[in-house]
């Protein structure tokens, strides 16, 4: 038999989609903030959430007769019509948070509009009205959940540990201080405050405060525009990478989202500049018309879907191999010299941010403001359990770090996307390889050579390497394949499953210069094979490429451009041939000629960069 399912029934079902368990509620609760224009947000916790959460912000409020409707499910404020849909510049629109909320908890509302003289307290158990009443209560909304998942066990017991709980807290929080930098974040776990932002609109000292396992100083910028995309934000140079993609964090129009489609793009961007299985850090602010977006895919919003990917992809590549081609982006011999990264450190909570923020590159653009007197800032995984010597130190009070608000006459909602973002930042400036003047070389492998204001060490075999290989790959792209006939042609068998698919993967190797024709059942006979092959790897690649069909879309198959890096090592000027000054002239002026000069095929660099002030540092003409 079908029967409608009871309310609270259907409500818990619909709020299992949305909280999955403490982050899921603070997520939606700070969105909710964000979109009600608010300039302070302060979260508590206590017991990584599954006992208390509370959300306080001073954003425009909800007025008592609508504070019901608010936990009714898709009750919003955010869209009216269908075609509101296609261009959703909120973070929250769908109406399911606080009904959801609601469902699964105890939950306390406090909320007072600037207009009105009284705030309304409303007190909901399991969605059901509890309490209703007028209430005296700052600006703003404040939101109290407790007793998480009391009504259904079965989705407490998932919960991971209290100090899981609060990573992933600490995690989002940190997200969002990047993404608006104008709002003041703070989170309070237990009674202690481990987490604050001030609002500053300085994003690079927002990630020096907070992700202290990222060496600001290897940081460059990330400004790029073209035709309805921006991108902003700030990557790891080559001298810095990690072993996972979990320093990789995306924003979509302001909302933090997790997207194949990014990270496609920044492997594209440092595609043969670091080794394989080695993530650049990469905070990546990307805006684009909201109609090219579907942010509905997923039930936390935690996915957008782009209606254009590969577009997305080329753009953001193509933003990031500008940034990594400025001067500031090179590999700096200093930073080849430092001490352990912090990520291995002991002594990492104990890092003052000033010291830390002392040597950041592009000072230009940091704020001339002094950062917040703060001591520590404990982000790590383990948040629950502080170490006995930092609980020693001194924090600043509640009330004393938070800045005076100043009285306004009326909340202005979330900015659309487009005015979310900081003033534009000047064009980066590509490095140019002209004003460089070779003064000669050391161990007959290291060509030096140094501009106006630094020093450089070009290794003649990587750049070598780096100029067969984009001439190989030259070759391998041109139309107009030169061929070489074979005297004893190739004879190519393949699987049954291959030869279906023969027309593809034929076409394919005609088009990179191999001359074949079918003989007999599943064989065929191969004539002549691309001039920048030997015969052995004509054969083998054909072998590989074959074999490979099945499991590839993309028949620029990455086996030829494997090839193509071997072939170009073998054949590059070896470190210990001595070149003469003409011979590394003309090194250096085909290294300018490179789409990318920077880096060998394999991901090493050609050639590294120290500042005359890094220079004098390390001899202690200056002080740090």
């Amino acid at each position: 038999m079908i029967k409608v399912l009871e309310k609270n029934i259907a409500d818990k079902i619909a709020a299992g989609e949305v909280i999955e368990r403490p982050v899921s509620i603070v997520k939606e609760l700070v969105e909710n903030a964000v979109d009600a224009g608010a300039t302070s947000i302060v979260v508590e916790i206590r017991n990584g959430g599954k006992s208390y959460i509370r959300v306080t912000d001073d954003g425009c409020g909800i007025h008592e007769n609508e504070v019901e409707t608010a936990f009714l499910r898709h009750a919003t404020s955010k869209i009216t019509t269908v075609r509101d849909l296609d261009a959703i510049e909120t973070l929250g629109f769908r109406g399911e948070a606080l009904a959801s909320i609601g469902a699964v908890s105890r939950t306390e509302i406090l909320t007072k509009c600037r207009d009105t003289r009284m705030g309304t307290r409303v007190l909901f158990h399991g969605g059901e009205v509890v309490t209703h009443e007028p209430t005296g209560c700052p600006d703003g909304t404040t939101l109290i959940v407790t007793d998480l998942f009391y009504n259904t066990p079965a989705r407490l017991k998932f919960l991971k540990s209290d100090g899981a709980e609060s990573s992933l807290i600490i995690d989002f929080l940190s997200q969002m201080s990047l993404a608006y930098q104008s709002t003041r974040f703070r989170l309070v776990n237990n009674g202690t405050v481990l987490f604050h932002t001030g609002g500053g609109n300085n994003r690079l000292h927002t990630i020096a405060k907070v992700y202290k396992n990222v060496n600001p100083k290897l940081l460059t910028e990330v400004a790029y525009e073209a035709g309805n995309m921006r991108l902003e934000g700030y990557i790891s140079t080559p001298a810095q990478s990690k072993n996972t993609r979990a320093s990789q964090i995306f924003f979509v129009n302001g909302r933090v989202v997790k997207s194949k489609v990014m990270e496609k793009g920044i492997a594209e961007g440092y595609r043969e500049r670091l080794f394989e299985g080695r993530y650049p850090v990469a905070y990546l602010f990307l805006e684009t018309d909201p109609s090219d977006l579907d942010v509905n895919i997923h039930p936390n919003k935690r996915e957008v879907r782009f209606d254009k990917e590969q577009e997305v992809i080329d753009f953001i590549a193509r933003g990031i191999k500008a940034a990594l081609g400025t001067k500031e982006a090179m590999v700096s011999g200093t930073s080849l010299f430092k001490e352990t990264p912090k990520e291995y450190s002991e002594k990492e909570e104990q890092v003052d941010i000033k010291i830390l923020l002392s040597n950041v590159p592009n000072l230009e653009h940091i704020q001339n403001e002094e950062p917040e007197p703060v001591t520590i800032e404990p982000v790590t995984s383990k948040l629950e359990h502080i170490p006995p010597s930092i609980k020693k130190i001194k924090l600043p009070s509640f009330e004393k770090e938070e800045p005076q608000e100043q009285k306004v006459q009326e909340v202005q909602p979330a900015l659309p996307p487009r005015q979310r973002l900081a003033v534009k930042p000047p064009a980066l400036k590509p490095f140019d390889m002209d004003g460089l003047n070779i003064t000669g070389c050391i161990f007959n492998t290291y060509i030096t050579a140094i501009d106006e204001d630094a020093f450089y060490l070009i290794d003649q075999h990587a750049a070598h390497e780096r100029i067969f290989y984009e001439k190989l790959v030259r070759e391998y792209e041109n139309e107009e394949k030169a061929r070489q006939p074979i005297l004893m042609p190739l004879m190519l068998e393949v699987a049954l499953t291959a030869n279906e698919e023969r027309f593809t993967w034929i076409t394919a190797l005609r088009k990179m210069g191999y001359t074949l024709e079918a003989f007999g059942m599943n064989t065929y006979r191969v004539t002549e094979i691309p001039t920048f092959m030997t015969l052995t790897e004509a054969e083998d690649f054909l072998h590989d490429f074959v074999e490979s069909v099945a499991d590839s879309t993309d028949l620029r198959n990455h086996v030829v451009i494997d090839k193509l890096i071997m072939k170009s090592c073998k054949s590059a000027v070896k470190g210990g041939d001595r070149l003469s000054m003409e011979e590394m002239s003309a090194l250096l002026k085909d290294l300018k000629g490179c789409v990318n000069p920077f880096s060998c095929p394999h991901g090493r660099p050609t050639l590294i960069r120290m500042t005359r002030y890094e220079i004098e540092r390390l001899f202690k003409r200056i002080q740090s």
